[in-house]
């Protein structure tokens, strides 16, 4: 195992200079491998048998599990989980807070041909801030996965997923509303709904959720 560290220099002298290593500043299991110009911020974890490719960018905080593969130029927000065997191809952007079940899968172009050489083609798949993408499930290149949208076990998503949504199925299909912590939204006749875990309230208006009052409970 190995642990990068960031380096702190202080001149004892004019002509002596002290190098003191501070506190590490991501961790690499051994077995990873980790490319020429990959981005790393701090508290990053990166596990065993992971690949990151050149020009992927990894933010702050973020788990990167086993058997990981991170693509060219990939963009992984601030404190993302990324669970054991992932592939995240070129063209995938996931902001901060994003969780991707295990096995669950990624794809960058629609009609793929082994003959045919689509590397100019990728297209790109956006998911955004607190979403959660269940293990086993596909996600169909360009889509967009709305914030803290929460993508079931197994799902197939063909299509753009509402902010807040619930989805499940092959094809996806919306059955709710999810809060940002988790919890299924149940909307009373005024199209107003608490979150049974953080008791912070949401308002559905147009099939639009947005949150409007933090809970002091």
């Amino acid at each position: 195992m190995q642990e990068l560290l960031d380096w702190h220099f202080e001149w004892a002298s004019p002509q002596f200079l002290i190098i003191k290593s501070m506190k590490p500043k991501y961790f690499v299991h051994e077995t990873a491998v980790i490319d020429d110009g990959c981005e790393i911020e701090e508290g990053v974890k990166i596990w065993h048998f992971s690949h990151l490719m050149t020009g992927c960018k990894l933010g702050a905080g973020t788990s990167i599990g086993q058997n990981v593969m991170v693509g060219p130029n990939v963009v992984i927000g601030k404190n993302v989980k990324v669970q054991n065997n992932v592939s995240i191809y070129s063209g995938v952007t996931c902001e901060d807070d994003v969780f991707l079940g295990p096995s669950m899968v990624f794809t960058n172009v629609r009609n793929p041909r082994s003959a045919v050489n689509r590397k100019n083609e990728f297209q790109k798949t956006l998911v955004k801030k607190g979403a959660s993408i269940g293990a086993n499930a596909t996600i169909v290149c360009d889509t967009v996965i709305g914030q803290f949208a929460f993508i079931g076990a197994g799902t197939v998503v063909t299509k753009d997923v509402p902010n807040f949504a619930l989805v499940i199925g092959n094809p996806s299909k919306q059955i709710g509303w999810m809060s940002e912590n988790g919890q299924r939204l149940i909307f009373n006749n005024e199209g107003f709904a608490r979150c049974s875990e953080s008791g912070e309230e949401y308002e559905l208006k147009n099939n639009i959720v947005k949150k409007i009052k933090i809970s002091i409970n």
